[in-house]
Order: structure tokens, then sequence, then C-alpha cells
């Protein structure tokens, strides 16, 4: 299955100077994470080795789990999916477009990705917030999907049907015990299909 490519909408210098503030926020968290653990690790020593303030910091990642499960993969997956074309179901739109968000990632934004669900995996507090992140998750795709469907944001079966699209992507992607698959856009893009076909056993 072939993928549009994801349209990257030019960024002005303020944007451009967010985006570069919240990248070395996130950059310089998950390296201390590794060099000292998550729970050693302060907020103030993130913020520190970013060279901004901790209320900075709060400005970018409501939380310190924050810093471990906000990426740009969303981001990429929506402009995606509003490439996608309209005659395709929902569910097959926004396969194709987790698909061309994970094509758009470097090699290095994989890496991090991988390192990021470990975390998740491994950390109570992560995991928990993770639940949060989740259900906002819900919300923003639901609103993708009604918007697709021409009907209005808070329309319930498109949000039935988001919530079953992160469902089955949770359940490829986070079995709990194990550590993180190597190739996670082939699980979540299987878990799409299994959907998509209706769920047959």
């Amino acid at each position: 299955m072939s993928q549009p490519p994801v349209t990257v909408r030019p960024a002005g210098l303020r944007e451009r100077k967010k985006a570069r503030t919240r990248a070395a926020i996130r950059e310089h968290a998950l390296r201390l994470f590794r060099e000292q653990g998550y729970a050693a690790t302060t907020v103030e020593q993130i913020a520190e080795a970013a060279e901004v303030s901790p209320s900075t910091f709060f400005r970018y990642y409501p939380t310190k789990e924050d810093v471990v499960l906000q990426d740009d993969l969303d981001v990429l997956a929506l402009e995606a999916l509003e490439a996608q074309p309209a005659d395709l179901s929902p569910i097959a739109a926004f396969r194709s477009a987790s698909m061309a968000a994970f094509a758009a990632l470097t090699p290095e934004e994989l890496a991090q990705f991988r390192e990021t669900t470990a975390l998740t995996l491994s950390v109570p507090e992560i995991r928990a917030r993770a639940m949060d992140e989740f259900v906002r998750t819900i919300e923003v795709i639901a609103c993708a999907v009604a918007k697709r469907a021409g009907r209005e944001p808070g329309d319930f079966a498109a949000r039935n049907l988001a919530g079953a699209m992160i469902g089955v992507i949770m359940s490829a992607t986070m079995p709990w015990t194990e550590p993180p698959s190597e190739d996670m856009a082939a699980r979540i893009d299987a878990a799409l299909a299994h959907l998509e076909a209706g769920l047959p056993l």
C-alpha cells in the first residue's frame, strides 16, 4: 500500500525556536533518564541541562511523564490523515496515515520512539500517565475522523471508531510484559488491518 507524502507546513521563526526548545528539553531528559534513571532525575535537572527555567519546562510538558509520552508522531499522522483520499474508509485512511507518519521518521527518531516505549513499559508513573495521553489521542482522532465524514466533532460513532483504532494499537504495541517490538510500525499496521477486516478470529 503506497502512502502519500507528509506535507510539512512552513514554520515561522518563533515556531522553529519553540520546536528547538521542545526538542532540546526532550533530548536532555532522555539522556538523563539513561544516565541516572527516571526516578532520580528531576525537572530542575532537565531544565538546567536544556538551559531553560523549570517554568519553561512546564510550558512545554505539563509533567515529567509527558516528556516521555508526547512526541511528533501523532502530529505527523494527523497531517497525513488530512492528505488521504476522501473515498477511503476511516480505518483505511488512518492505517495509511500511520504508516506515512512512521515513514517520515528518521532512524534516530525511530530509536527514540523505541526508547520512550520501553520507558512507558517499565516506569509505573509513565504507564499511568499514558492512559491520559491515550484519552487525549482518542479525542483528537475522533475530531479528525468526524471532519472527514462531515460530522460534528463530538459525533458518537466517530469517537467509538477512534477508540477502537487506539484500542487495537494499544493491544499490539503495549503487551506490558514484553520488551518493545523492533518493528512497531508493522505491529500497528497489522492491528489496524485486523480491525479493518472486522476483527475475525
